[in-house]
């Protein structure tokens, strides 16, 4: 890390007060390297470690939700936190509208603007890590995983409902989501599943086998409705970002 040009890496400068007094204050780089700390403790992968609100690209003809989805991220950040009273923000969409792009970027921007300690969690990396713990050569237990989950400020749960569905996946997520909520806690969520089935309503085991799946289909219904209360939901659709930029780089 490179010394700073106004404090020469002492962290304090000398400042003038009101009353004609010298006196010591922090040094903005003590702010900056704090944020930095916050950043690196939030565990926002390497690949998404710059994605920022001011970064979310607009191609041409690109889908209208997508830019409501990114005024809904702008606004959020804003309101936070008197005025979103704990709620999250749920992105659904399909691969490579940028889902994960906004949900870092509200999360980099609450850590930098309103100091928030937050974290982000891959969701099959979350399960994968979990089913682990219970490997008795493992040192880490289940709960020393997920007490940073339960604590964080600001969650970020990327990709909820890629794990294949069974009892226990919907037990754990069924645990997280309601400790979060009950405790108040602010969680963004994406996911490649649409939160409802088309026309919505009872479907018999034949429709729903018949139709694409849902989130409620990969964590439970329970758990999809508890989500409604937890989060907006921000529904994102257009082609896949990755593959514009893959062939506008290669033609």
């Amino acid at each position: 890390m490179s010394t700073c040009p106004i404090c020469d890496g002492v962290g304090l400068v000398r400042v003038m007060s009101r009353d004609g007094r010298w006196v010591s204050r922090a040094c903005e780089c003590q702010e900056i390297q704090r944020e930095e700390r916050r950043v690196i403790a939030a565990k926002i992968p390497e690949r998404y470690r710059d994605y920022d609100l001011d970064g979310y690209d607009f191609f041409p003809g690109i889908d209208a939700s997508l830019r409501r989805a990114h005024q809904t991220a702008r606004h959020f950040v804003d309101a936070y936190p008197v005025d979103t009273a704990g709620k999250g923000l749920l992105f659904t969409g399909s691969i490579g509208v940028g889902k994960t792009h906004l949900a870092v970027g509200v999360l980099r921007r609450l850590i930098r603007d309103r100091g928030v300690k937050g974290l982000f969690c891959d969701y099959r990396e979350l399960l994968k890590n979990i089913q682990n713990s219970y490997n008795p050569q493992v040192s880490v237990t289940e709960l020393e995983l997920l007490q940073p989950v339960f604590k964080a400020e600001v969650l970020v749960l990327d990709d909820l409902g890629a794990q294949k569905p069974n009892e226990w996946v919907w037990d754990t997520v069924s645990l997280i989501l309601n400790t979060r909520y009950n405790d108040k806690q602010t969680t963004i969520i994406t996911t490649n599943y649409p939160d409802m089935a088309p026309g919505g309503g009872a479907q018999t085991d034949v429709e729903r086998a018949a139709r694409e799946q849902t989130l409620g289909d990969r964590i439970g219904e329970r758990m999809r409705s508890r989500i409604a209360e937890m989060c907006i939901a921000v529904e994102m659709k257009g082609k896949d970002f990755r593959q514009t930029v893959k062939r506008a780089s290669f033609a």
